[in-house]
């Protein structure tokens, strides 16, 4: 009796593939009782890098943009542990644009190594602050977003 084959197991990105990197200081409050930072941890990472991203182009003042990126999906894959104390580093990258939404895809690299620990993505749909309706992409957010659409060497 055959039944439906296991999908693929997903091949963890090298760091070279992201458009922005951002180091990540681990912290003792990160880590669990096997001795790893925690799976939730690294949704943390996702939402430091990427914000940290928005803020470092300019398009984001997080007290007073009246556009505001909300989270309505998100994803990690694991490859490995990562381990304390060692830093991190996120790569992010934008894999498409909506009128109002961005999906980011961001991975966790420990260390020297170029192969991520972990991957995933989440996505942004942008409303207006104050009555929390989608709304289009400002055109300076569009043009940061595009920057990391490409990457170099990336086909």
């Amino acid at each position: 009796m055959t039944g439906p084959s296991a999908p693929a197991r997903e091949t963890p990105t090298r760091l070279a593939d992201y458009g922005f990197h951002y180091p990540i200081t681990t912290r003792w409050a990160d880590m669990d009782i096997y001795g790893h930072v925690n799976n939730v941890v690294f949704y943390s990472f996702f939402d430091t890098a990427v914000n940290a991203f928005l803020m470092q182009s300019g398009v984001l003042d997080p007290a007073r943009s009246p556009v505001i990126g909300l989270v309505v999906e998100t994803r990690c894959a694991y490859f490995r542990s990562v381990e304390i104390p060692a830093p991190v580093t996120a790569g992010v990258r934008v894999a498409r644009l909506g009128s109002s939404s961005v999906r980011y895809e961001i991975a966790i690299f420990q260390g020297t190594d170029p192969t991520a620990c972990a991957q995933g993505h989440f996505i942004h749909v942008y409303v207006d602050r104050e009555h929390r309706r989608p709304v289009p992409l400002p055109g300076a957010l569009r043009a940061a977003l595009e920057r990391l659409m490409s990457v170099p060497g990336i086909d």
